[in-house]
């Protein structure tokens, strides 16, 4: 699996927050990840917000999102590993991850390791037609504790629409298991 990191931090850069009206906080309770509606146009994305937000997660997540791209043309499929063919249609998402201990990502040198560390494990996983891309950002906890957080997002590929929306399933219980291997609902 293709994968990739940067920051974007200060200026102008968009700003992760768990203070939004609307916010459904997964952490109480995991199982609601498929009432989003994000998740319930792909049941791949539920099940890795459920692991995300197990109790024993290092993460949470605070926001998420699922599109299809209705114009592949200027896709590159070369940057998924994509056969030959296979890229007439292509899915996203993003979902902002937030660290559960104040200590993880708690300054850039610890969380730039952690993103080269997600990314090596990402590499190893042997799954074409996806791309993992971690962005790391201002994160607002609560209204008045700016800390870092990390928006990933995910984009696999298909020669039909069932075939992207698997690969982006694949792709999203590779990162499920790559940033939270031992999170179960209990």
């Amino acid at each position: 699996m293709e994968a990739d990191w940067e920051f974007e931090v200060g200026g102008d850069s968009p700003v992760l927050s768990a203070c939004w009206p609307g916010f459904v906080d997964l952490r109480l309770t995991p199982e609601r990840a498929g009432d989003l509606p994000e998740a319930a146009q792909l049941p791949g994305l539920a099940a890795a917000l459920e692991r995300l937000n197990a109790p024993n997660s290092p993460v949470w997540t605070s926001k998420c999102d699922l599109w299809e791209t209705p114009e592949p043309d200027g896709f590159d499929c070369d940057e998924l590993d994509a056969p030959p063919g296979c890229s007439a249609h292509v899915v996203s998402c993003y979902i902002d991850l937030l660290p559960r201990s104040s200590d993880e990502w708690s300054d850039p040198h610890r969380t730039e390791a952690s993103c080269k560390e997600l990314c090596r494990s990402f590499g190893r996983v042997a799954l074409r037609s996806c791309r993992v891309d971690l962005v790391v950002r201002g994160a607002l906890t609560t209204p008045d504790h700016l800390s870092l957080g990390i928006t990933a997002y995910l984009t696999a590929c298909g020669a039909t629409l069932a075939e992207a929306k698997g690969a982006l399933e694949g792709a999203l219980a590779a990162f499920a298991d790559a940033l939270c291997p031992h999170a179960t609902l209990q």
